[in-house]
């Protein structure tokens, strides 16, 4: 495999590390600015808010230029936002600089594994494209860790300072290890447009904000569920946050092998056990055994959900592929930060902390509702729906 794919792993790790880490260390970043846990949970949601409006965005201005050149433009954007975040002086200024880094999170993935394929042989496209998203796996169970260590005995600060130098390393990786790469050649905007019209498309990005959502209403605020309900000291949470992380590893990697073969049963069977799990949370916080096995089944599940979902939309974005993918990035961010905002909402109206909980169950219980709909629609004799011919029946 080229030392490029190693450049893009490296910004896919930093990516992944920042977008994660701010969990781990929610209690310190709120105390520093004086604010509220769950005003502090806004860092969540701004992120998430930033990937969903930049994906597409930045998509769209990644087929007017080089590949190459996109892939550097987003790792300074990333760079700027975390230096930024790292000597905010204010909560704006800290908000302001997540939303400017998560502006590169969609498109770096979307072009990125685009150029990853590109550069290896036809049969290797695959190998090449996972290469690139280990870093974002590897994130949750080495630098998003390690990065709630650093943040609980140095500083937050310090952190965000590392994680902008990943973005250094990233850059300089890709400026010198990933060739000249032509500009996109993509269907015409309006061509990508007209495979939103599609119920389908419509229905499986329904199922990714919906179902992943209900990850990050838990997963927000486990800092101060796990210190306050479970009972775990603060340096504690580093070692469940890897637990975490070694969930989504693997369940990254189960989701990526029945999504070719049997993606609606997979999707029926990781919903539902995640609905399940959310709901036995409420419960099992309150122990710290129970609690560590509880957030290594919310990875595991949550993450089997990614590959069918990203899978779904792309099967069903007929010949349009490309901004499909890239909504559908933010689409997934866009259920991290209705989740993020709903599980403030409880916490700040007296239900305490292990009420996210209960918001992610309902929420993936939804997205098991439209993904049996979905599956109901397909099995129909003629095919699929248009929206517009729905809304009309």
């Amino acid at each position: 495999m080229p030392l490029a794919l190693l450049a893009l792993a490296i910004g896919a790790f930093g990516i992944g590390t920042t977008e994660f880490v701010v969990m781990g260390l929610m209690p310190q970043i709120a105390g520093s600015y004086g604010v509220s846990i769950p005003m502090a949970g806004l860092l969540v949601s701004g992120y998430a808010i930033g990937v969903m409006l930049g994906a597409p965005v930045m998509t769209a201005l990644g087929n007017k230029i080089s590949r190459k050149t996109m892939l550097m433009f987003l790792m300074g954007l990333f760079i700027v936002g975390n230096a930024l975040s790292a000597l905010a002086p204010t909560f704006g200024i800290m908000l302001a600089g997540r939303i400017i880094a998560s502006l590169a999170h969609g498109a770096f993935f979307g072009i990125g594994a685009v150029a990853a394929a590109d550069l290896v042989a036809p049969a290797r496209k695959a190998a090449a494209i996972a290469i690139m998203f280990t870093g974002l796996t590897v994130a949750n169970i080495v630098g998003v860790p390690a990065g709630t260590l650093i943040g609980q005995t140095i500083s937050w600060r310090v952190t965000f300072a590392a994680v902008a130098g990943l973005g250094v390393i990233g850059l300089l990786g890709i400026a010198k290890l990933v060739p000249p790469m032509p500009r996109s050649q993509s269907a015409n905007l309006r061509g990508e447009i007209a495979a939103f019209r599609n119920i389908q498309v419509v229905l499986a990005m329904a199922m990714t904000v919906l179902g992943f959502g209900g990850v990050f209403a838990a997963i927000t605020y486990i800092a101060p569920m796990m210190t306050e309900v479970a009972g775990y000291s603060e340096g504690a949470v580093t070692w469940l946050l890897v637990l975490f992380g070694v969930g989504m590893f693997v369940g990254n990697l189960v989701g990526g092998k029945f999504a070719d073969r049997n993606l609606m049963p997979m999707l029926f069977v990781t919903l539902g056990g995640l609905s399940l799990v959310l709901l036995a949370f409420t419960v099992t916080a309150h122990n710290k055994v129970l609690a560590a096995l509880t957030i290594m089944l919310v990875g595991g599940l949550g993450f089997a959900t990614v590959p069918p979902l990203q899978k779904r939309v792309l099967d069903q974005a007929h010949g349009a592929p490309t901004l499909a993918s890239a909504v559908n990035i933010g689409a997934f961010n866009l259920g991290n930060a209705l989740s993020a905002w709903l599980g403030g909402i409880v916490i700040g109206a007296g239900l305490g902390y292990t009420a996210p909980n209960w918001v992610g169950a309902l929420l993936v219980a939804t997205a098991l509702g439209l993904a049996i709909w979905s599956a109901a629609l397909e099995r129909r004799p003629s095919r699929a729906p248009s929206l517009a011919q729905t809304s009309c029946a």
